[in-house]
């Protein structure tokens, strides 16, 4: 076998003392005939982030990391062989029976007291991070309309409210020519609703309505489901403009009546104030995207780690993806706080095992070419990098799909895989705050709240170091743990809550269409 060339030492990750496999750290990978320090010698080119066999693998043995089978050899693998996903054969999912029920036994950490931000206090008890007018629409049909609007008001009215961050449409292609009565519509419907009261946006619902469509506002919005009261104490009402009302003669009629609604909404937006609130009230979604082999090895479990600082400090925490984390579904319902919020996860995973069958797809599905480039051969290795940003907090509690949030701790709120979706279900849930991991990079934001982006690896926060807000890479190199990267994203965290701080997403102003999640048929 030839000798490697000279360069840097090779520097490999085992997860696990059982593994059978490492994963290459270095910068570009390492070449054919290189020494691991284990003394194995690479048999073959293996890039970062990549696999590489500690023993001899026989044909048909599992293959090990995370202390777990990631799959079985699809052939016989020598020592120092790349294990790559086509070399393996997926085990089969775990099945829902039989699981354990509460048992991990974590009880509460001590509490973490102390630690505040500056935020908007909102009339039904919630506080926001940022002070933005959303103008909810009921149908697609009107998002040329709201988008005209929203840019006048930017640009005529918006300098007027120093205080007001922005204002922002919530476009979506829902509202008509979709089955509106079938039993998956209600996913949608409360997904849009919820996303309207959530709490960034001060209790102003502002509503667009083209007029004939399915999703009528009083269908969206129906009196009592507004959790707010108005300046005399009654309940509050949508504030709504229909397109097809007769009083609009022309383009220009529509568009300024959109922008004297908003004015009114802006003037009373105008007149809040941060006050310093406890982080009890920061309501945190975590989500990966575009994962790579690092992510369960940096970036997500110095996420998991902030995580239980949030719960510690009383604030509440989503953690989503049903299929990145249905292959650890024992560690989860183990992790419940009780037997009945371990069974209300595995409804949630039963209820999307037979979503996906319906469509002819398997969880296996998940996986993206990027992913696999990345080093991730499956989603069962992908799914143990992802559960473990979820922390070590026992699990408060399960929201299906567009369900709000109505407690503190650590919840698992379901939701598909997808960036975009996921990102819209836990906005609707009353997210807050967003942190996002990736390891192969995504300039993804969101208009509606703000998004903390943390990067796997140090190569890509210097090469994207303008959409990377922190560099989880540290952990890989050796220059920071798991726990200096958790305090430093829990610290800022803190001061983008107050708006201290604006991440980059905020800075571009990049953001990601919302995407609602609608399992019922299209008509």
């Amino acid at each position: 076998m030839p000798s490697a060339p000279a360069g840097p030492s090779p520097l490999t990750i085992q997860m696990h003392a059982r593994d059978n496999v490492v994963i290459v750290a270095n910068d570009g990978g390492l070449p054919a005939g290189a020494a691991l320090p284990s003394g194995v010698v690479l048999r073959e080119a293996v890039p970062q982030g990549h696999k590489v066999a500690l023993v001899d693998l026989d044909k048909g043995a599992a293959v090990l990391r995370y202390g777990v089978p990631i799959g079985y050899a699809a052939e016989p693998l020598p020592a120092g062989s790349w294990v790559h996903e086509r070399r393996l054969d997926m085990p089969g999912a775990r099945g829902l029976d039989g699981l354990p029920m509460a048992t991990a036994g974590n009880g509460p950490a001590p509490p973490l007291e102390g630690y505040t931000f500056e935020g908007y206090r909102n009339a039904d008890g919630s506080v926001g991070t940022r002070n933005i007018l959303a103008i909810t629409q009921t149908v697609q049909c009107v998002a040329g309309v709201t988008e005209h609007a929203v840019r006048r008001i930017r640009a005529e009215l918006l300098p007027r409210f120093p205080n007001v961050d922005d204002v922002v449409a919530l476009e979506h292609a829902y509202g008509c020519g979709v089955a509106i009565d079938a039993p998956d519509a209600a996913i949608p419907i409360r997904t849009l609703r919820n996303i309207s009261l959530n709490p960034n946006f001060g209790g102003e619902i502002m509503v667009v309505s083209l007029g004939c469509e399915k999703l009528q506002p009083q269908r969206l919005l129906p009196p009592g489901s507004i959790p707010l009261r108005d300046e005399r104490g009654e309940a509050a009402q949508a504030d709504v403009v229909c397109l097809q009302d007769d009083a609009h003669v022309g383009f220009m009629s529509m568009v300024e009546s959109i922008m004297r609604q908003a004015e009114r909404h802006l003037a009373r937006l105008d007149a809040r104030r941060r006050e310093t609130v406890s982080a009890s009230e920061l309501v945190v979604g975590v989500q990966c995207g575009g994962s790579d082999a690092f992510s369960g090895v940096t970036a997500n479990p110095a996420v998991g780690y902030c995580a239980d600082l949030l719960v510690r400090a009383g604030a509440s925490v989503m953690f989503s993806e049903t299929t990145e984390v249905r292959d650890g579904i024992a560690q989860l319902t183990a992790r419940a706080a009780s037997p009945e919020i371990a069974q209300a996860m595995i409804r949630e995973m039963a209820w999307y095992d037979a979503y996906l069958q319906r469509g002819h797809v398997d969880r296996s599905a998940n996986t993206t070419p990027g992913n696999k480039k990345g080093g991730l051969s499956n989603i069962v290795e992908k799914a143990m990098g992802s559960i473990v940003k979820s922390g070590s907090s026992p699990i408060a509690g399960v929201l299906a799909p567009g369900e709000k949030l109505r407690w503190k701790g650590l919840t698992f709120a379901a939701t598909p895989a997808s960036d975009f979706i996921c990102g819209t279900l836990q906005l609707a849930a009353g997210m807050n705050l967003h942190v996002f991991t990736t390891g192969r990079g995504t300039p993804y934001g969101l208009a509606a709240c703000p998004v903390i982006k943390v990067a796997t690896r140090s190569d890509l926060a210097r090469r994207w170091h303008d959409l990377m807000d922190i560099n989880a890479g540290k952990i890989a190199d050796g220059s920071a743990s798991i726990e200096e990267v958790g305090w430093e994203l829990f610290r800022y965290m803190l001061d983008v809550a107050s708006g201290r701080r604006k991440t980059w997403a905020e800075q571009w102003k990049l953001h990601n269409a919302l995407v609602l999640f609608n399992p019922a048929p299209v008509t």
